[in-house]
């Protein structure tokens, strides 16, 4: 079937992290794998996670996911997992030392956004980013609030001409 997206191609979000693009400027984003217990991956499935206050950082040549909560699951018995154990993010060598480098800058970090499944993989999309400061906070939701003024102004015009 020429043109139709495969099976593997379909993407499923289990969970996102809104706060990181409010609160840094994203610079380059990655999309790598995720090691997991049978246990995280049926939670995952059931869409109980969240990255909130997650961050990765390069261990020994390794890129960790810190800090990400992935709920027990509850038929789990004594084989669950540690909801908050650092997680080996599956990675090129080349984008591991590339990460390892920048990150090595000031004020860049990494920061996952989004937790899904690509066909039946389980993967992160993990951004380079650089924290905001508050006055660039206060940017944005200004430059929001007038493009959400903007849009109702010419809806509003819009609704007068009929």
């Amino acid at each position: 079937m020429a043109g139709s997206a495969s099976r593997k191609d379909t993407i499923k979000i289990i969970t996102e992290n809104r706060k990181a693009r409010h609160d840094y400027h994203i610079e380059e984003t990655y999309e790598a794998g995720i090691e997991l217990t049978g246990t995280e991956v049926k939670s995952l499935r059931a869409g109980r996670a969240n990255l909130r206050d997650s961050y990765a950082e390069v261990r020994q040549g390794e890129v960790y996911l810190v800090n990400a909560h992935i709920s027990p699951y509850e038929q789990g018995n004594r084989f669950n997992h540690d909801p908050k154990r650092p997680r080996k993010l599956l990675l090129h060598r080349a984008e591991i030392n590339r990460l390892a480098g920048r990150v090595q800058q000031k004020g860049l970090t990494l920061v996952p956004l989004r937790l899904y499944f690509k066909g039946s993989w389980a993967k992160v999309e993990l951004a380079l980013a650089r924290g905001k400061k508050l006055y660039d906070r206060r940017e944005d939701i200004a430059a929001r609030d007038a493009e959400r003024e903007m849009r109702r102004a010419a809806r509003e015009r819009e609704k007068g001409n009929w």
